[in-house]
């Protein structure tokens, strides 16, 4: 890093003060603002300097550890903590990581003089790598502007992945930067349904080495020809575990910083990977069919989404084939559901071949109502757009009008 960072110490009262010095004195491109003799015991015990970076120096065996590192992390959430342990661990490293810390480095128990360029060279990229780390999150927290809309489906085969890949079509044809997530991590058809080939795929993302940023998921991420980046599922069902929801929470902010909207394609269920995906969104875009069995389950997902505490008005209900002659009619939706669609998508052929020849439907909409209708969809999410585009794809005919 260019710049000169700014550094405070604090000694728990264990830690060596003289090894600390030794070390901390002698680092390159770091200026240590302070250094205190106190640790963070409770609120306001430590009057400190303000500072880019706290280094935590603790002694073998100390009591205090956690409840500093967590009263630092409290006291200033933006500020990197790096936990220097003049001793042995002794299995705090996993504690103090659940508690905040950043980053942790062990000073040797012993040095020869020469080689003390060699710790503190390791030290300085440990400072560095936790301070932009915590700018990266900084920034990524700044801009909020995107909107994450999750796409559930709680019955198979309604449609989603259908819905999921022609909204960030319609969306990408109205002039927004989209990426689409793939979260059905065994059998996600998203890339299939796009006509993308899998040479990169978010277990790849996931197993890199690193932090994550817009750069390093760019190199990730397959483009359509619509200009949509699509972050396709795993080419095996085993590789689903490498995708953690540690790894999707980290993920989330840097894809939403890096476009206007975020299309997340979900399995069917209420897995852990799908609930942090609702957590993360702006918006969940409900999907159905009209048969009994996906409305039954159309009403038990959105009573879930109730009960998790989703505003209901944050929702949006899609009904797939909302034609068919099935002895069920689009207002029975709202009967079996308790709400009416605010899209119905028309049956049509062109929607069986679209898929089959990985083309979204949405790049035709002139000659398709199921194209339309998508177009629809997305502006219910980007209205300023429908403004524009008003003249050529018409308005009003399959779904109503919704606030941003």
């Amino acid at each position: 890093m260019s710049h000169q960072i700014q550094a405070t110490v604090a000694l728990d009262g264990i830690a060596n003060r003289e090894r600390v010095e030794a070390v901390v004195t002698r680092l390159e491109g770091v200026e240590i603002a302070g250094m205190m003799d106190s640790g963070f015991g409770g609120p306001g015990a430590l009057p400190e300097p303000d500072a880019d970076i706290l280094l935590l120096a603790c002694g073998e065996g100390s009591s205090d550890t956690l409840a500093s590192v967590e009263a630092a992390v409290r006291g200033r959430p933006t500020r990197p903590v790096v936990v220097l342990f003049d001793g042995a661990p002794n299995g705090l490293v996993h504690k103090v990581f659940e508690v905040g810390a950043d980053d942790i480095f062990v000073l040797p128990a012993s040095a020869d003089p020469a080689e003390w360029h060699l710790v503190t060279d390791q030290l300085v990229f440990t400072i560095q790598k936790a301070v932009a780390r915590k700018s990266r999150e900084r920034a990524t927290a700044g801009d909020q502007s995107a909107r994450v809309i999750c796409v559930l489906g709680p019955k198979g085969g309604s449609g989603k992945t259908l819905t999921a890949a022609n909204l960030a079509v319609a969306l990408a044809a109205d002039g927004q930067r989209v990426v689409a997530v793939d979260l059905d991590l065994q059998f996600g058809d998203l890339g299939l349904a796009m006509g993308l080939q899998p040479k990169q795929t978010i277990f790849d993302l996931a197993r890199s080495s690193g932090s994550l940023d817009a750069e390093k998921v760019e190199a990730y991420i397959a483009r359509h020809v619509s200009g949509v980046g699509v972050l396709l599922a795993p080419t095996r069902p085993d590789h689903a575990s490498a995708v953690s929801t540690e790894f999707l929470r980290e993920l989330y902010p840097v894809a939403r910083a890096m476009s206007d909207y975020v299309i997340i394609d979900t399995p069917t269920g209420f897995t852990p990977e799908v609930i942090s995906a609702i957590d993360a969104s702006s918006d969940v875009c409900m999907v159905s069919a009209l048969d009994t069995l996906a409305l039954k389950n159309t009403k038990l997902g959105l009573e879930t989404l109730a009960l998790m505490g989703y505003e209901q008005d944050r929702v949006t209900l899609v009904l797939n084939r909302a034609d068919s002659n099935v002895g069920l009619s689009s207002d029975a939706v709202a009967t079996v559901v308790g709400r009416h669609p605010d899209v119905l998508v028309p049956s049509h052929r062109d929607v069986v071949r679209a898929i089959n020849s990985g083309t979204p439907v949405a790049l035709r909409p002139a000659g398709s109502g199921a194209g339309l209708a998508f177009h629809h969809l997305a502006r219910l999410y980007a209205p300023v757009a429908a403004e524009a585009g008003a003249s050529t794809h018409g308005r009003g005919l399959f779904g109503r009008r919704k606030k941003a």
